[in-house]
């Protein structure tokens, strides 16, 4: 054994991990506890994989909640349908990165288990990171464009079928459509199945409306990127943080503000609030948690913030200034910020999915749980086809000049950003900007290939679903690039 257990309880769980343990002898015990893992992901009960949390574990994993545990595990299991060993990667005594295949779809996936330096060396860490080249896979070796739509037809119809997977999904090329379907049921309830022109939640993708507007209103000379926030808001909360924080702070993350998804909104009716005045007085107590431009922290805070600059500045409220200057000239006729306790067509039920005492599992809405109106920083709807126009209206200068465009969609490591410029993601090794957006029930994402032409949207109504997808497309449009093998 690779570790001394005691205890009835996690008698079945020696019963499932005996293969794996025996084959294991020889090998170092990250190694060791990666056979573990996979085999709980495998075949392991909630029980099983209570009692080697419990015993396994170091203290750092073991302060996340069990439920994070068993959602992780048998989560993987329902998505993937468990893991295949093929072989290892890297391997130390101390960290082990092996490549394994995913049973339901054949992809490849490299798992990392790091362990404690000394006995009875318990796990501190699991992770994973894209294959090695040449991982291979189904889809590894795309040529055209029409290779590609088949081999998203396979992978997300795959992942439909199991029910691990319930969205939207739109890849394009130069502005024309190479893939889009729909999958799934927007409504549980009434049965009512998701379709290309279903309105899914954005999450946080709604920053890049705001930022965009942003940049308009800087092109017009009605404010600049470096002036401070006094300017627009004198009477912010914390006046002297309002002198600080600039608008590029605000726009990069960098302010130092925090999310005003705070105590008060969990406490509080979410009828409360319906315009950005309502939801600043969830901002009322936010202070500055490093001086700004010295940091890079996700704050929901400094792009609520924006939009009331944006009412300031242009004179309208948020939302007739994005519908105005935004939805309308990118042709984005399916998009809003909707009031939830209004009659709104079409609009996705957003679900997670809870594991039960006895491994099995159900789903739950997220009704209760959300917003009753998107704001700047996050929660509007749209579509597969909406957020493709924005691209495209973005790309093509229809919405900001090109030099706009440049700042926007750029890194800003001079204010400690490097991974994320004006409202826009930017990652250098997916070779993409964007946003995602992510909650319970909710998994958008919207990734632009600068120099390629592709745009790919991703919209889930199950929490995380749009993110293997995300993934198989990136590695797509990576291997459609790569030049071919003599």
């Amino acid at each position: 054994m690779p570790t001394q257990i005691a205890g009835n309880k996690i008698a079945g769980l020696l019963l499932v991990l005996a293969p794996a343990v025996v084959a294991a002898q020889s090998e170092g015990p990250a190694t060791r506890r990666t056979k573990e893992i996979v085999a709980l992901i495998n075949s392991g009960t909630p029980a099983t994989i209570k009692a080697y949390v419990d015993s396994a574990f170091g203290a750092g994993m073991r302060g996340m909640p069990m439920a994070a545990h068993l959602n992780f595990m048998l989560g993987q299991r329902e998505t993937w349908r468990g893991f295949d060993w093929v072989s290892p990667i890297e391997t130390t005594a101390e960290s082990a990165t092996t490549l394994l295949k995913k049973r339901l779809t054949g992809e490849p996936l490299a798992l990392i288990i790091e362990v404690e330096p000394k006995a009875p060396y318990r796990v501190t860490l699991i992770g994973q990171r894209p294959p090695p080249p040449g991982a291979g896979g189904p889809g590894s070796r795309i040529t055209g464009d029409a290779e590609m739509a088949a081999e998203l037809e396979r992978y997300v119809g795959a992942l439909a079928g199991a029910d691990a997977f319930s969205g939207a999904v739109l890849l394009a090329r130069d502005g024309k459509t190479i893939f889009s379907r729909a999958y799934g049921l927007a409504n549980k309830d009434f049965d009512a199945p998701n379709r290309i022109d279903t309105r899914f939640n954005l999450g946080s993708m709604n920053k890049m409306f705001t930022s965009v507007a942003i940049a308009q209103l800087v092109e017009q000379g009605k404010l600049s990127f470096d002036d401070p926030l006094s300017k627009f808001l004198p009477t912010f909360p914390n006046p002297a943080a309002a002198k600080k924080i600039q608008i590029k702070h605000l726009l990069s993350h960098t302010a130092g503000l925090g999310s005003y998804f705070n105590d008060e909104f969990e406490r509080s009716s979410r009828a409360r609030f319906r315009t950005v005045d309502d939801m600043m007085q969830l901002a009322a107590g936010d202070s500055l948690a490093f001086e700004p431009g010295t940091r890079w922290s996700y704050s929901n805070t400094g792009m609520l913030v924006l939009g009331k600059v944006i009412e300031v500045a242009s004179g309208q409220d948020y939302f007739s200034y994005i519908k105005d200057h935004v939805y309308r000239p990118a042709g984005m006729t399916n998009s809003d910020s909707y009031e939830l306790d209004y009659v709104n067509r079409n609009l996705a039920v957003g679900y997670e999915k809870e594991f039960e005492a006895d491994g099995s599992s159900r789903f739950k809405n997220n009704l209760f749980m959300h917003v009753i109106r998107g704001g700047p920083a996050g929660g509007g709807y749209s579509t597969v086809e909406d957020l493709r126009r924005f691209a495209d209206a973005l790309l093509s200068g229809k919405l900001v000049g090109r030099a706009y465009v440049d700042q926007l969609t750029s890194p800003k490591p001079e204010l400690n950003s490097p991974r994320y410029g004006f409202g826009f993601g930017v990652d250098a090794e997916t070779g993409t900007v964007g946003h995602s957006g992510g909650f319970p029930g909710i998994s958008s994402n919207l990734d632009i290939f600068p120099g390629t032409g592709y745009v790919a949207v991703v919209q889930s109504n199950y929490g995380g679903g749009s993110f293997p997808i995300v993934d198989k497309i990136r590695a797509l449009v990576k291997a459609r690039r790569a030049p071919a093998t003599p």
